[in-house]
């Protein structure tokens, strides 16, 4: 074991160094560290080096966030799955969207409703813009008015279709609910409540110490992703974490912390086929689950954004997490094939 773990850590090591990484890669099994580094800059202009406590923004990460947030109001008697929006919100929905959109079809992807960042349609993700300034995008409200006014995509509970847009109606409904803006009640009820210290939604322009800007590769070389997202995180991406938090966030979930076991079970099991992400990619309520291997499933959150790419897995079988987190676009994408590739070989028995 230790000469096959010594090749693990130097083929890790090998990929960093091979692909430029920057950023920062953990893996964790049954609580004990097997392998963590983090390597490149935070803020390449100042040369601050990126470290195992850097915050880094997560994108769609922190759709698994406004899950438990929509699950701790279901434990709570506050809503149920099968909530209508029309039960909860008073809005001037357009017209063309059709009644009976519950909660858990916006927590499945299933709602069929228009998306104003629809990643059907979207060719160029670094250089997205919405017909609304970023600075302007502080909360899910925000994002209301910039809903397209078309047919709806199907009929609700037909099919997947991944929408950045229906977890803004849940971040809404949060709002609705709590009476609290979004961002307040998921610090409060998650990352406060379960000790994750240097997690939040920070604003471009008020990042704490110890945050990584995200950077975006063009022929001119790198700029910041300070012009091309929101500028604070809202119910569908954008909240900021670090390795160890997101290791705390995970072993809550699993022990029942944040939401019941019922709840629990049911938002880490498959709930509809990810039409278009592979043959055994299932989609949950806020989580993504790997089928591969029947024997060995795999359930993960998974982000990308301008100047963000992001992983974090858990295989169930073998309790193994696996982070990685880089703040550029594309970064973890590289870095996670060989991650794959060497944890095969390390699980593999000794001949």
């Amino acid at each position: 074991m230790n000469a096959k773990y010594g090749r693990f850590t130097e083929a890790l090591d090998a990929s960093i160094d091979a692909h430029a990484f920057s950023g920062v890669v953990s893996i964790r099994q049954h609580g004990r560290i097997l392998y963590e580094r983090a390597t490149g800059y935070a803020d390449r202009s100042n040369k601050i080096a990126n470290t195992l406590e850097t915050r880094f923004g997560i994108a769609s990460g922190t759709k698994f966030l406004t899950a438990l947030a929509i699950g701790k109001l279901i434990a709570e008697g506050k809503l149920s799955l099968s909530t209508t929006l029309q039960d909860c919100l008073v809005l001037d929905f357009p017209q063309q969207y059709v009644p009976g959109i519950t909660i858990q079809h916006l927590l499945t992807h299933t709602s069929g409703i228009p998306d104003f960042y629809d990643e059907e349609k979207i060719t160029d993700f670094d250089n997205f813009f919405v017909g609304r300034p970023w600075y302007e995008m502080r909360g899910p409200r925000d994002y209301l008015t910039v809903f397209p006014d078309e047919p709806m995509k199907f009929a609700p509970g037909a099919r997947f279709s991944y929408s950045n847009g229906g977890y803004i109606l849940l971040g809404v409904v949060i709002e609705q609910v709590t009476g609290r803006p979004y961002q307040d009640y998921v610090d409060q009820a998650i990352f406060r409540a379960l000790g994750m210290k240097r997690s939040g939604f920070f604003a471009f322009n008020r990042l704490p110490e110890g945050t990584a800007f995200g950077y975006i590769g063009g022929a001119d070389g790198w700029r910041t992703n300070i012009y091309n997202l929101p500028i604070v995180g809202a119910s569908d991406g954008g909240a900021y974490t670090t390795v160890d938090d997101l290791a705390t966030l995970w072993k809550a979930f699993w022990a029942n912390e944040i939401v019941p076991q019922n709840l629990g079970a049911l938002f880490a099991s498959p709930y509809m086929k990810a039409d278009g992400e592979g043959e055994a990619t299932y989609y949950g309520h806020g989580l993504w689950l790997n089928l591969e291997r029947a024997e060995h499933p795999e359930v993960y959150i998974v982000g990308s954004d301008a100047g963000v790419s992001f992983w974090s897995s858990v295989r169930l079988d073998s309790d193994r997490l696996v982070t990685v987190i880089s703040n550029t676009s594309n970064g973890a994408w590289p870095l996670l094939r060989d991650i794959r590739s060497t944890l095969k070989a390390l699980d593999e028995p000794v001949a």
